[in-house]
């Protein structure tokens, strides 16, 4: 029992050629170990950023909807006052209508024409003027600084 003890060595530790094998595999071991973990920062990287993405795209989409929500609030209101407005105009000719009819009665029973003339409005024609221009005239001692 108490016999002599052997030493059993690896192949790598008697033979260079197996020890220099031996220490390829560990390079390529560590290479490896090290390119997984450069693909694992890589892919944290690139999920990061599509996460910092997401929320910029989320960001913009919030101010597209607020942009479109006042837009159609302001086109709502537009064509509120549009049909208030419309409707103001028909009632106007309504009533145009109204008291044409009523003056062209007047002329028919009492045979006296009535030729009201056409009050001109500036805010309908606004290229025109509802006074006449004078000219100004312009010297050039008032030109003087």
């Amino acid at each position: 029992m108490g016999g002599p003890r052997q030493t059993i060595s690896s192949a790598s530790e008697e033979d260079p050629q197996y020890a220099m094998m031996d220490e390829k595999k560990r390079r390529r071991m560590l290479s490896n170990r090290e390119s997984a973990r450069r693909s694992r920062m890589k892919k944290q990287k690139l999920s990061e950023d599509l996460i910092s993405e997401v929320s910029r795209l989320q960001n913009l989409n919030k101010e597209i909807k607020q942009t479109i929500d006042a837009t159609t609030q302001g086109y709502r209101n537009f064509v509120s006052e549009n049909n208030v407005l419309v409707a103001q105009k028909m009632e106007l000719v309504d009533r145009l209508n109204s008291l044409n009819f009523i003056l062209q009665n007047v002329q028919d029973v009492y045979g006296v024409p009535l030729d009201i003339p056409e009050i001109p409005d500036p805010l309908l024609k606004p290229w025109s003027l509802p006074c006449p221009l004078q000219p100004i005239p312009a010297s050039s001692s008032m030109l003087q600084f």
